[in-house]
């Protein structure tokens, strides 16, 4: 795609907007004293010098998911800082095509950005002038099959040693040429008809390249680990999460172990524990932390019917990067139950904690709880809630283990749980600044209905309606809720002191991961399509720009050509666009949001062109279409085994696929046939559903029809 041609100034985008104090108060009656464990404004200076965090060596590049091996996405860049950022521009703008999710992390390294979008399209751009170098299509389409159903696209890649590594939602491991795009080589990671797919980001160490894997979502599966030659793709070395069948022995001691916490015959559903996003290296203990997943089903009740641990589900665990052997764990969740995986950011820092220098780590999990760990030992520091908790009081520091509210494993049939199973932290990227000391996490603020009262736990199969794809029983579309006027909120969190020093609200349930630097900044996209700078010691707006899209990536910043720029791509979808109307209240639609790489400069002078601005979705309606109630009332389970995650709850889009209510296909059978179960549309990321039956495509047709009858805007 071409890029847009440079034409009058951009002015920054001013608005009136609440002083901090304002925001914290606002906060604060929004959300609860849970969350606001606020200090008074005078709370959000920098720390002493003495106090600091170590600071690390400057560097002018990206060259890794979190900026470097520690994960932290923070910069010491200070060209653009707190006192003129509000000169920023756009420098260039590259268009995306239409795709199932433009959200990658980019990379930048000597003048060249590198990103990994869609199904894992792979794009070299000119850091100063966005001009293409080269782009790399692996056509996942083409050959991943059912895997299509399972995945969000990409999320990050990585680059080590003048090759750029990037996974494929059918499991590839993939290493290109940073020169040209030439592919090196290619590596099947997974194992034949297995449910494991590969969305996060592999890391790079020591002439190795790591990747995990996501699946327990949706399959009967086993995660894992698997280290790779960077030269040619040799396997080093795999780390499984979970024990497998014991009467197959097991691979090693850690495995052994870990089998003593299940119960049952776990391993027929797999056991889960994939480890899909959080990787970090340490290069002072050359260990490597995996964040873990949540079991399969999630409902342990099912998987480990009498309880247990189910180690390694929902940890942190080191192990020894040149061997992959286990070295100490710290399990967040034991016998996790709640989709409340342990795979979000995990940040290395050295601070000061009762006057003693500490190497530690941070991660803020989905349950809510922000943890400071040891890493040298696995030993937690102190762990606090940084969002609404009702499925535990505290982290008790003695065993380490939740202090759990008996009702929370469904006592009672069934629960309201916060944080949601969305977490009060995703996978969008939170950072820390060694300058301030603080950590600033995308946090949302969600609920989420648990009830088992009518699961058939003896008899429960994976795909058995009305049962949800991972042992709850699912609410009627009239029980989902409204969206509330805000739902995430950024905060600056101390970690030393457990508390927050300032929170904004936010729109959307889900915001774009974040980025620090050391010109006390802190940069994120809104799900409402702002981009902004903030002051990172008081949470001031210093200065946004409206990206015509929402965003969802995290943004990075580095040097080119004695310029500081700051890149960001504007594109709604994964996890963010299937809220149902909490996602839909923004107008993103998948076929005509603006999905674009943009980079800014200080002084930068391109505009985006006018009139973008996306309508909500207007469903059809069609009288002559006669829906059948029973017909509709057989669809819904249906839909919400297989087509809620990129379609929406309720039918209600989001922007991460066609929204089906506003689609004319659904009208008419034989059209609707060739799409869902013939695969027409499967080189666009559609997958194909051939095992339907004529009655259960007629089901679904009556239940698209009458969620777009129940939403259609009155006619005047």
């Amino acid at each position: 795609m071409a890029n847009i041609e440079r034409s009058a100034p951009v002015s920054a985008r001013r608005e009136r907007r609440a002083t901090p104090g304002q925001h914290l108060i606002g906060a604060c009656r929004l959300f609860g004293t849970s969350l606001c464990l606020l200090a008074a404004l005078s709370a959000c200076r920098s720390l002493p010098d003495d106090r600091k965090p170590d600071l690390p060596g400057t560097t002018d590049n990206w060259t890794a998911y979190g900026g470097t091996s520690d994960e932290t996405h923070f910069s010491t860049l200070t060209q653009i800082n707190d006192g003129n950022v509000a000169q920023l521009g756009l420098a260039w703008a590259y268009d995306l095509p239409t795709m199932i999710s433009a959200v990658g992390a980019p990379l930048e390294v000597a003048g060249t950005v590198y990103l990994g979008v869609g199904y894992t399209h792979l794009y070299a751009l000119d850091a100063r002038t966005g001009r293409k170098k080269w782009d790399y299509d692996p056509e996942v389409t083409k050959v991943a099959g059912p895997k299509l159903r399972m995945g969000w696209g990409v999320r990050g890649i990585a680059y080590d040693n003048g090759k750029i590594f990037a996974g494929t939602q059918d499991g590839r491991l993939l290493a290109v040429d940073a020169a040209t795009g030439k592919l090196l080589w290619s590596i099947q990671t997974t194992e034949p008809g297995d449910g494991r797919t590969i969305s996060g980001a592999p890391r790079t160490f020591n002439g190795k390249v790591i990747i995990g894997n996501g699946g327990a979502d949706f399959t009967n599966s086993r995660g894992y680990v698997t280290t790779y030659d960077q030269k040619t793709g040799r396997q080093l070395w795999r780390f499984f999460v979970v024990p497998g069948d014991p009467a197959k022995g097991f691979e090693n001691k850690a495995m052994e172990m870990a089998a003593k916490t299940w119960t049952g015959e776990w391993w027929k559903w797999g056991g889960g524990g994939n480890p899909w996003n959080a990787m970090t290296y340490d290069k002072e203990t050359n260990l490597v932390f995996i964040g873990t997943g949540n079991g399969a089903p999630q409902n342990q009740a099912i998987r480990s019917p009498g309880g247990g641990d189910n180690l390694f589900l929902c940890s942190v665990v080191a192990l020894d990067a040149d061997t992959g052997e286990y070295v100490w764990h710290y399990q967040i969740n034991p016998g996790e139950t709640w989709d409340y995986n342990a795979t979000m950011d995990i940040s290395l820092a050295t601070i000061d904690i009762a006057g003693e220098r500490r190497k530690v780590l941070f991660t803020a999990p989905k349950n809510g709880f922000f943890y400071v760990i040891d890493r040298k030992t696995g030993r937690l520091l102190s762990a606090e809630p940084y969002t609404e908790q009702t499925w535990a009081s505290k982290i008790d520091l003695q065993n380490g283990r939740p202090v759990e509210n008996p009702d929370a494993r469904f006592r009672l049939g069934s629960f309201d749980l916060r944080p949601a199973m969305s977490g009060g932290h995703n996978w969008h990227a939170m950072s820390f600044s060694p300058k301030t000391g603080l950590v600033y996490i995308p946090t949302l603020h969600a609920m989420r209905k648990y009830d088992v009262r009518n699961v058939d736990i003896a008899g429960w199969k994976r795909a058995d309606p009305p049962n949800s794809a991972n042992g709850y029983a699912l609410p009627p579309d009239a029980e989902l809720p409204a969206p509330p006027p805000f739902a995430g909120s950024i905060q600056a969190w101390d970690p030393v002191n457990q508390r927050a020093r300032w929170s904004v609200p936010l729109k959307g349930l889900i915001n774009g991961g974040t980025a620090t630097t050391a010109g006390n900044l802190l940069f994120q996209g809104y799900a409402d399509g702002q981009f902004t700078a903030r002051s990172a010691d008081t949470g001031k707006l210093l200065w946004s720009f409206d990206a015509h899209n929402g965003i969802v990536g995290q943004p990075i910043t580095y040097m080119a050509g004695g310029r500081q720029y700051v890149t960001v791509v504007a594109g709604y979808g994964t996890t963010a666009a299937v809220q149902g109307r909490m996602s839909s209240q923004f107008g993103w639609d998948y076929r005509t949001q603006h999905r674009r790489v943009l980079t800014f400069v200080l002084g930068g002078r391109v505009m985006l062109p006018t009139g973008e601005k996306t309508e909500a979705v207007q469903p059809i309606v069609d009288p002559s279409f006669k829906i059948a109630a029973d017909k509709a009332s057989r669809g819904f389970a249906i839909y919400v085994q297989n087509c809620v995650h990129c379609h929406g709850p309720a039918a209600i889009a989001g922007g991460q696929a066609p929204d089906l209510r506003a689609s004319p296909v659904s009208l008419d059978a034989e059209a609707f046939h060739a799409v869902v179960a013939g695969g027409a549309l499967e080189s666009l990321g559609m997958p194909k559903f051939d095992e339907f039956s004529a009655s259960e495509l007629e089901a679904l047709r009556h239940y698209i029809r009458r969620r777009a009858d129940q939403t259609a805007t009155p006619s005047k």
